[in-house]
């Protein structure tokens, strides 16, 4: 198969909807389905080109050969869960509102205001909610410090980059930055391998730590579990109010708000996606800056916010740089070490979700094709873990079955 029917078919599909965007055609669009979005084809306009599937990180992403080309400034270092990188850092905004706000130190949001303020970028492809529907996501080109507020903090839902990348390519200017998560930037990546004009837009592709995504699903229960009306929501945030934070739920005549930890870690695997199991990218390695938080001590300890940054080019690494110097954002230098031993989702996709991907081959199943990358074998402990996850996620993608979500839930304390 020459299209994107190939990721459909075999279940391999991210959501991304980079799709959409390199299709000449315009065969393709995204729509929601069992809880996240999902390409479309239009047979009756599509020539079967293959430029959607030479563009899907979904089927097929050489983590290692698009590294080893993007990131060879003199000095760099690898590490076997972080890729490619010059430098990582702990840090936080300057700004305490912004900070205390972001789902970490608000590293990104500023980062992103001084480089359009100082006229380094022309504007960003960030996520926000949308103001007449709360719980849905809204993927934008920001280009003022209010609509970069706005897209603060994480998102637990699906996110669909489809229609930015024609977006971009048809904007003023030509200093554009992409923030996503892992699958969302390596798809990028292949369309700016395709498409060379895209090359003279986006200067930068900034990445999140990401675990896992999570379905509509999950919003869908987390909100009618704790009797908020989604109809009556007028701001919804996933993690606000300092490090970590909560979730923070307002209407006209209510207020809502519990830890992240408390709401989020007890439900598991219940709204993941299957594709998510066989993601083997945390720290996004093909973007040129990541971001994400920090979980060890001593960083705990704080509860306003701090973020880890990781820089793959000399380039932003100096413009970081002199950011702090401005006085705008903290910084300080971290080992690896410190950065994995925080990061436990690492190594579980280097390991445990390298293993699925294994043991979903032996089924005879089509897979995501990594290159080179560290084959893993199939043990007992493997089956039972992906079977275990599987009956999660089925129960989390039918409503018939969410009256047995109380049983699965694990204890949580928050750290």
């Amino acid at each position: 198969m020459m299209n994107i029917g190939y990721t459909i078919n075999n279940n391999l599909c991210t959501g991304c909807g980079i799709c959409e965007g390199v299709c000449n055609k315009h065969a393709i669009s995204i729509v929601t389905c069992s809880g996240t979005f999902r390409p479309q084809i239009d047979s009756t306009k599509c020539n079967d080109c293959g430029l959607c599937l030479r563009a899907c990180a979904g089927a097929e992403m050489n983590l290692k050969e698009y590294s080893d080309s993007l990131f060879c400034d003199a000095g760099i270092k690898y590490d076997q869960y972080i890729g490619k990188y010059h430098q990582c850092y702990t840090g936080y905004s300057n700004d305490n509102d912004l900070r205390y706000h972001a789902a970490s130190g608000g590293l990104t949001t500023q980062f992103l205001i001084w480089l359009l303020e100082n006229d380094k970028i022309d504007g960003a492809v960030v996520t926000r909610f949308k103001k007449d529907a709360p719980y849905m996501v809204n993927t934008f080109v920001a280009k003022s410090k209010e609509e970069l507020i706005e897209s603060r903090s994480s998102k637990y839902a699906p996110v669909t980059h489809a229609k930015m990348l024609r977006l971009i390519k048809e904007a003023p200017g030509s200093r554009y930055v992409v923030v996503g998560v892992p699958c969302q930037i390596q798809s990028w990546r292949k369309a700016m391998k395709i498409d060379k004009d895209l090359c003279t837009k986006i200067i930068g592709l900034f990445g999140l730590y990401c675990s896992s995504s999570r379905t509509f699903n999950f919003t869908e229960y987390i909100l009618k579990e704790r009797n908020i009306d989604m109809k009556k929501l007028s701001y919804l945030s996933y993690r606000d109010n300092g490090c970590l934070g909560g979730l923070v739920a307002k209407g006209e005549d209510f207020s809502f708000y519990q830890d992240y930890q408390l709401y989020c870690h007890p439900l598991r695997s219940i709204f993941v996606p299957r594709r998510c199991l066989l993601c083997v990218d945390h720290y996004s390695e093909l973007a040129d800056v990541s971001f994400g938080d920090i979980h060890i001590e001593p960083y705990l300890d704080d509860k306003v916010g701090v973020n880890s940054v990781i820089v793959r080019n000399k380039y932003w690494k100096d413009l970081l740089e002199e950011v702090m110097k401005k006085g705008v954002i903290t910084l300080d230098e971290i080992n690896v070490e410190i950065l994995n031993a925080s990061q436990k989702s690492a190594k579980m996709k280097k390991d445990r979700n390298m293993r699925f991907v294994a043991l979903n081959k032996a089924l005879g199943y089509n897979i995501p094709q990594y290159g080179e990358i560290d084959k893993k074998g199939v043990d007992l402990k493997t089956i039972v873990q992906y079977v275990h996850n599987r009956i999660q996620q089925f129960i989390g993608s039918k409503r018939i079955f969410w009256f047995l979500i109380p049983l699965l839930k694990k204890k949580t304390k928050v750290v």
